[in-house]
């Protein structure tokens, strides 16, 4: 299964262990997502950088457009709307924007393109 995950915080005041995790993933900068498989490894990351990201499956609709864009890493623009009532300092279950997103990825990205 495909994963999106897309970067909602900047660079400044990052621990050094969540810089290193993003530099591996490649996402140097806020809105940049990557595709990558699910894997155990990519799992103990996405726990390292949980409070600077979020992510989700991406569903094929959505991954034939990110594909049109090209390349290891997509830039996005800001989402539309914003990313949540609460903003990027409150994870997603309690109406902010980071964490695990499921199925509510794909709207973000739609918003974002």
């Amino acid at each position: 299964m495909k994963i999106a995950i897309i970067r909602v915080r900047g660079q400044v005041r990052i621990p050094g262990p969540v810089t290193h995790a993003f530099k591996l993933l490649g996402l140097n900068k806020k809105n940049h997502c990557t595709i990558l498989e699910e894997t155990p490894q990519l799992k103990g990351t996405l726990q390292v950088i949980e409070p600077f990201a979020t992510w989700g499956p991406v569903d094929e609709k959505t991954l034939a457009e990110l594909q049109k864009k090209k390349g290891k890493i997509i830039r996005l623009n800001p989402p539309r709307k914003g990313y949540g009532r609460k903003g990027v300092k409150i994870p997603f279950k309690l109406g902010g924007a980071y964490g695990n997103r499921a199925e509510k990825i794909n709207d973000l990205i739609m918003r974002m393109l």
